[in-house]
Formats: structure tokens, C-alpha cells, sequence
């Protein structure tokens, strides 16, 4: 059809060049996709001076891989594939995940990527290596303190008494437990500081590890939307992908079969994932690997209501400093008292 040289590839900045977005639009559009806006990188190919191709960067998740149908079946990918891998390893990001849909499986596994979890009609989640996933399991495995424990995977923005109080709870009924804190900048608080949080406020107890948070924990900021047609069907998806990877493969390894979970009675988000937790955790036949068990504690409350990061958020933004105090342990309290937020 063409000579590989009469393709013209160029890596732009979404921001600068509307116009292009604009052609990448139109391209998506023909294969059933959306143009996901959390990009950061966006390489296209053209020939002839027709946009025939893009792939999209979003730090190490690859998103909106397209070629105009016509273009299809000739390596295209192939060179799409190759070239944003060789981009993103310049940028630091030699591990690299996508999401596609099931029918596209074979094509990526082609460009060298991996099955991770697959959802059945509604998405394939790869990385670009065989060995990943083992590698982080076997250095996870390291951190394995008994035979049977449980887990607790918060955020922990920032980490309060209610948090603790989980924590405690959880505690009676395991031998050993693991607070996984999920890594990601999309916070009030960074991660380091998230994490630093919750390690001087558990430091108290015996049978606690606290662990950072891998690329493997599913980040809701990077999540793709592209290709997933509601917010429904985005939410879902996204659930069953973290909590899969969770029961998979985090839980197998650090011999993981409860996990904890405050119940939710505010946050419509939060409901919706302690449901799903039953669901893709509990379930036998959601998985190949053992069910764990799921529990759902009540949430301590204070002054009439359940203790929650967002409200101590929402009282840092009021400023109620005298109302924070009673929320949050005193290695919280110090924190906040001592860095930006201006508390005296």
C-alpha cells in the first residue's frame, strides 16, 4: 500500500496543538473510541498528509491506539508500539500497562504486551513485560509475616482516627495485618507524606505492616475512558480490575484471605466499591484464585458523625483547626500543625 518511509510519526503536546487533537478526534471516532483527555504525550502518524494513526502517553499507560481501518493489518502497530515504548523509556517509564478491548488482545500481544485481568466483553488490562507481575510479587513476598492475614487498602488523605480505628478493629480478628496505602499524586496529600502518615500512626501496634502502594494497586486518575461508554460502565470496570489484581495477585502472595473495609454511609463512590468488593472478592467463580473474605466495620463516629478524611479535609478548608484536632491521632495532628497549613 505505502513504503514504511512515507509515513511521517511526530510526538506533540495536546495542550500546544488543539488542532491535531482535533484530527485525533475524527481518526478515534472511526474505530469506535473517544479521545481520553488525560494525556500527556500524543504520538500520530501520517501519510500523505492524512492523520492515519495515534497513540496517546498518560505517564506509564498507554491509551488511544488507533489506525484508520484501511491502514490495518500492515505493522502499523507494530511501529506505533515501538516508538512510544522507546519515547516513554526516555521519560523514566520502562514499565507500561493498556487497557483495550477484548478483541484487540491478540494485536497487542503481537506488539509485546501482556494479560494481566481480562474482564469478559469489556476489557483486557497488559503490561509490557512477561515477568512484571512476578517480579513484584517475589519482592513482595519478602514483606510476608505469617500464614494468614489481612488487608486494609486506604488512601489515607490524610490518615485519621477513623482510619485507626479500622486498623484496630481489624486487628482482632487476623494474626497479621497488611495496610497497603495506594500510591498515587492525585491527592490533597502526596504519597510520601500519605504513607509517612499512616506508619507513625500505627507504629503503636504489633502485627502491622505498612506498605507503599505499586502501579499494581489501580490508580482511578489513569484509568481509561476512551473506550468504555458511561460513567457506570467506567466505574465498574475500574473496580473490577484493582480488586482482581488484588485477589490475584497481591493476596496469593502475602497469604491474604480477609479484607477490611469501613462501611460507607455518605459517599455514593465509596458504597459502590465495598458492594463490588463482595462481588469480585467473595465470588468463587470471579476468579481462579481463593475467594477472601470481606468485612465491613462500622466506621467510628464522633460528635454525631462517622470520621472521615473528607471531612477532615472539608474542615481544612473552613479552617476549623479546633474541630481537626479531635479527628485526626497526634502524628497527624503534629503534621499539619507544622507544615502547610497553618494551623497554631
Amino acid at each position: 500500500m505505502f513504503a514504511d518511509t512515507e509515513i511521517v510519526f511526530e510526538f506533540i503536546n495536546p495542550e500546544k496543538r488543539p488542532e491535531i487533537i482535533a484530527e485525533a478526534r475524527k481518526l478515534l471516532a472511526q474505530v469506535d473510541l473517544e479521545y481520553d483527555k488525560q494525556i500527556q504525550t500524543l504520538l500520530v502518524g501520517r501519510h500523505n498528509d492524512q492523520l492515519i494513526a495515534c497513540a496517546g502517553l498518560d505517564h506509564n499507560v498507554i491509551k488511544c491506539v488507533a489506525m484508520l481501518p484501511a491502514y490495518q493489518g500492515c505493522q502499523l502497530s507494530l511501529k506505533l508500539s515501538e516508538r512510544i515504548q522507546k519515547f516513554a523509556a526516555n521519560q523514566g517509564y520502562n514499565k507500561l500497562f493498556l487497557y483495550t478491548k477484548p478483541h484487540n488482545e491478540i494485536l497487542f500481544r503481537q506488539c509485546g504486551f501482556y494479560p494481566l485481568v481480562t474482564i469478559p466483553d469489556t476489557l483486557v488490562f497488559m503490561e509490557n513485560t512477561p515477568v512484571g507481575i512476578k517480579r513484584y510479587c517475589e519482592q513482595l513476598s519478602k514483606l510476608k509475616q505469617h500464614n494468614e492475614a489481612g488487608a486494609i487498602v486506604m488512601n489515607a488523605n490524610p490518615f485519621t482516627r477513623g482510619h485507626l480505628y479500622l486498623v484496630e478493629q481489624a486487628l482482632k480478628q487476623v494474626p497479621w495485618l497488611y495496610i497497603f496505602v495506594v500510591s498515587e499524586d492525585a491527592s490533597l496529600f502526596a504519597t510520601k507524606v500519605r504513607y509517612d502518615l499512616v506508619r507513625q500512626g500505627v507504629q503503636h501496634l504489633s502485627r502491622v505492616s505498612v506498605i507503599l502502594g505499586s502501579e499494581y494497586i489501580i490508580s482511578r486518575a489513569t484509568f481509561p475512558t476512551y473506550f468504555l461508554k458511561s460513567a457506570q460502565q467506567i466505574e465498574q470496570a475500574y473496580l473490577a480490575v484493582d480488586l482482581l489484581m488484588f485477589r490475584n495477585y497481591l493476596a496469593p502472595t502475602l497469604n491474604i484471605t480477609q479484607r477490611f473495609v469501613g462501611t460507607e454511609p455518605y459517599s455514593v463512590i465509596t458504597s459502590a466499591y465495598n458492594q463490588a468488593m463482595h462481588n469480585w472478592l467473595e465470588n468463587p467463580v470471579a476468579s481462579n484464585t481463593p475467594p477472601i473474605a470481606v468485612h465491613e466495620l462500622e466506621r467510628l463516629v464522633i460528635d454525631g458523625d462517622a470520621v472521615s478524611a473528607s471531612r477532615v479535609r472539608k474542615l481544612l478548608a473552613e479552617k476549623n483547626y479546633a474541630a481537626i484536632e479531635n479527628l485526626v491521632p497526634p502524628t497527624t495532628w503534629s503534621y499539619l500543625k507544622n507544615n502547610d497549613f497553618s494551623i497554631s
